[in-house]
């Protein structure tokens, strides 16, 4: 397995196609095409610092893909079913996946995943060739098309598209008047604020993880993310209501003007 670097607009500073052509480079020189059975990336990154890569990566990425037989898998465990504004953040970018991976949303807590593909891909292994434990469990099934119902039927989407207005409008006004949040990214009810020294634009980690103590002591439960740990990451439930959004925003914004 090897590594290779994302997009990251706030950090590197790359277009889409810029980027792309540097993974594109490192991964022929460190592997080499012919010996990459896939690629596994997150179209927005989770853990990572819910990174949003530039325009036109993921899709000269999946062109270059293509045109090797390289297979590309799209990991949505995070960033599926209504969770960024479309039933999937592939949507966003303009790809379709060669095979995608879910799990979390698809049945509302209940423990269920899912690799879902191209027909030629899924019906490749031989019969018994797949298999788990706890496939196909029916509980946990029954869940999954409840809440695949109402992500479909109840505006789940659109509800994610106002979280985001709400989530971006907030943080892009407190990043106005303070040079300490660098940069406020994402989609639909998946944001994120990069916290930063104001002078060198440097990450605070030392920051971030004062502002997210405060808010936990306020009763607003938020996480931290990135590989410098500077990030603040804002996951809230699609159900949630405007007041009490609006409230988990006024403590952080209290928060970060007392750290």
């Amino acid at each position: 397995m090897y590594r290779a670097p994302l997009s990251y607009p706030f950090r590197d500073g790359l277009s889409g196609p810029e980027a792309a052509a540097r993974t594109i480079h490192q991964l022929e020189k460190q592997v080499g095409a012919e010996n990459l059975a896939a690629i596994v990336i997150e179209p927005i990154q989770g853990e990572g610092g819910f990174i949003v890569p530039a325009d036109g990566f993921l899709p000269a990425l999946q062109e270059w893909t293509r045109a090797n037989g390289i297979v590309f898998i799209a990991d949505e465990v995070q960033t599926g079913f209504a969770r960024t504004g479309e039933m999937f953040a592939s949507t966003h970018f303009g790809i379709e996946p060669d095979l995608i991976t879910t799990a979390k949303g698809i049945a509302a807590g209940l423990p269920l995943a899912a690799v879902t593909g191209r027909a030629e891909i899924m019906d490749a292994s031989h019969a018994g060739g797949l298999g788990g434990t706890y496939g196909g469990n029916p509980i946990a099934c029954a869940a999954a098309l409840a809440a695949i119902d109402v992500f479909e039927n109840d505006g789940m989407i659109e509800r994610a598209r106002q979280i985001e207005k709400a989530l971006k409008g907030r943080l892009q006004e407190l990043a106005a008047s303070d040079a300490r949040i660098g940069d406020v990214r994402g989609h639909g009810a998946m944001i994120a604020a990069e916290f930063v020294d104001a002078e060198t634009g440097a990450p605070d980690a030392a920051l971030t993880a004062a502002v997210a103590k405060a808010a936990i002591a306020e009763g607003v439960i938020v996480l931290t993310c990135g590989t410098d740990g500077n990030v603040i990451r804002f996951l809230p439930p699609l159900s949630i209501g405007d007041e009490l959004l609006n409230e988990g925003l006024d403590i952080i914004a209290a928060a970060l003007a007392a750290a």
